[in-house]
């Protein structure tokens, strides 16, 4: 079962698991189509991704549940409304605290590493606001705010331009440090004209939560 985190007429946001695939694998293997019957929730229409999540990357997907709707929310993303959330863990301790990351991407093909992204002056501009929300065991649990949704943008921001990759990540790191790439989205808000914002958020999976250490307890206020 996949849990649904926002609901309505036109959108669902759900807690995509991590190591789920959006679409089919070629090698065969279960994707977010297998779950398209769940996810219909009583409408005949299947719910239609509206931006993408890597294989390894937990939390907040959104979904449109119509043509109208998906027509919109490619519209937002195109216009950068949406603001989206992700928290990563950085194979290690970044110089500063908090800062952007700006590098242009652009896509690379080998016979003997395959695809990947890099740093390219001739690529797509690529714009990412971080801040360090604490030390871990051997690294930092970060806060990533990207404006533009490039493919990998986080992974090659976090390798490239705050110099540590994210633990587990077998393309821009070595794959060390955790049995998958620690990347998860935490939390999407899209506005919307004349309707409320949709606003989701994921709570941490539990292997991420392990590895980011306990959380910090909530401020409490006396008197």
């Amino acid at each position: 079962m996949i849990d649904i985190l926002f609901e309505d007429g036109e959108a669902l946001v759900i807690d995509k698991p991590a190591g789920l695939p959006i679409e089919q694998p070629r090698r065969g293997g279960l994707s977010l189509e297998d779950h398209v019957e769940q996810l219909k929730m009583g409408f005949q229409r299947p719910p239609v991704p509206v931006h993408r999540l890597d294989t390894d990357t937990s939390g907040c997907l959104l979904l449109a549940r119509n043509p109208k709707a998906l027509k919109r929310f490619n519209k937002a993303f195109e216009e950068r409304l949406p603001q989206k959330t992700y928290l990563g863990l950085l194979s290690g301790m970044p110089a500063e605290t908090e800062g952007t990351i700006e590098l242009s991407l652009t896509k690379i093909s080998s016979a003997e590493k395959g695809w990947r992204m890099i740093p390219a002056k001739k690529g797509k501009p690529s714009l990412t606001h971080w801040r360090l929300v604490r030390a871990i065991a051997g690294g930092a649990l970060v806060e990533f705010k990207p404006e533009t949704g490039r493919t990998h943008q986080i992974r090659v921001h976090a390798a490239s331009g705050l110099g540590f990759p994210l633990l587990g990540d077998p393309i821009y790191g070595n794959g060390k440090g955790a049995g998958r790439t620690m990347l998860h989205a935490s939390a999407l808000t899209i506005p919307r004209a004349g309707k409320p914002d949709i606003v989701a958020e994921a709570p941490l999976p539990a292997d991420f939560a392990k590895l980011a250490g306990p959380q910090p307890l909530p401020e409490t206020q006396d008197g």
